[in-house]
């Protein structure tokens, strides 16, 4: 079911992509000779006008085929072609249609973000206590775990982040907290000792319970068992001030998401960088399981922060992608001419490559640490 989930988020993310390369393409009156869903081999298709829309065997998102994207394939299937299709070619469009064709796909996964986020807040969004809309109050409000530290003693007692905690025993006391302050007293009141924590997780109404022996800190001497808690409840949002907030998310995510990219590329360079944070295909099947576990507004949260990491990759000057081939038009804009077709499919097809040894490496390593 998980993979299901997975292929499903990413046919979207990917045809919404390619969709606003479409879009565009075909307002300018640039030839579209093909839309395909999935990747070839090809299963069916249809044509309706001078395009085809293709269904292929490997749902792994789409693509579009643009007359002029690759100038130098084309002229060897297509020959010198008809005058009326050189006009129509991308490459003999005016350099501000190339570059609006090309970022209008990255447009569009923001804009997905947006409207997920949006929609998100509509249905009820999970909001930390005191970052909630001002005049909004939150429900359903629980002591919540954010995250849980590797081979910590919750870690191993399975603890997940999104587990609401409701109760906290020993021999001798059981209470249920409610505040950040009565978890952290109970937990470092208790070092060295087991402990049993009730806890709720995702739509279960069940309560479960786990066995922890909170672990003293050497260097504070506080207990602890290695989560990071907080007051999480729901915002629940009219249809324009979710609109609002929908757009301020995204804007906040898309910041911390290019940071944390620059940060990563630029640690790389300077060889202090590392990839262990990285997942690829298969771990980002098991974060969909438990998107999906908890509720269907972490699934959109989850599909909107993918979409938001699409978006900005692909606008990294890199060959093979939107960026890249945004960046190769600025070079043609500066010196007045164009790249010569065989350097240009060169670069990117060298850059494919490197992006696909990239993947198939981070593949490895997931399916290495689930193992």
């Amino acid at each position: 079911m998980n993979l299901i989930i997975f292929f499903v988020i990413l046919l979207v993310l990917v045809l919404v992509h390619e969709f606003g390369h479409f879009f565009t393409a075909k307002r300018f009156g640039v030839r579209v000779d093909e839309f395909g869903f999935g990747f070839p081999p090809k299963l069916f298709g249809f044509k309706k006008g001078e395009t085809e829309y293709t269904f292929n065997l490997l749902p792994l998102g789409g693509f579009v085929k643009i007359f002029g994207e690759n100038p130098e394939a084309e002229q060897a299937r297509y020959g010198a072609g008809p005058d009326e299709d050189q006009d129509r070619s991308l490459a003999n469009k005016p350099k501000y249609q190339q570059a609006i064709v090309l970022f209008a796909g990255v447009l569009m996964n923001f804009l997905l973000a947006w409207v997920l986020f949006s929609i998100g807040f509509m249905s009820g969004f999970p909001s930390s206590v005191g970052s909630e809309p001002k005049g909004y109050a939150l429900t359903d409000v629980n002591l919540t775990i954010v995250s849980v530290l590797e081979k910590s003693p919750a870690w191993s007692a399975g603890l997940k982040s999104g587990d609401k905690i409701i109760s906290l025993r020993n021999d001798n006391a059981n209470v249920s907290p409610t505040s950040l302050d009565s978890f952290k007293s109970f937990i470092t009141s208790h070092g060295n000792k087991e402990i049993q924590i009730g806890y709720m997780r995702g739509l279960e109404e069940k309560i479960n319970y786990i066995k922890v022996i909170p672990i003293v800190s050497i260097e504070d001497g506080e207990a602890r068992i290695g989560v990071a808690i907080d007051q999480i409840g729901i915002a629940k949002l009219p249809f324009f001030t979710a609109l609002w907030e929908g757009m301020s998310l995204t804007l906040s995510v898309t910041k911390g998401t290019a940071l944390g990219l620059y940060t990563l590329i630029i640690e790389g360079l300077q060889g202090k960088g590392s990839l262990a944070s990285v997942i690829g295909p298969v771990g980002m099947v098991g974060i969909v399981g438990d998107a999906y576990q908890f509720d269907f507004v972490y699934l959109l949260s989850f599909s909107a922060l993918i979409s938001i990491n699409l978006a900005i990759i692909n606008l990294l000057p890199f060959p093979a992608l939107d960026g890249g081939r945004l960046f190769f038009l600025l070079i043609e804009k500066i010196k007045g001419s164009r790249i010569n077709p065989k350097v240009a499919t060169t670069a990117n097809m060298v850059g494919f490559i490197v992006l696909i040894l990239l993947m198939v490496f981070i593949t490895y390593r997931d399916i290495t640490n689930i193992l």
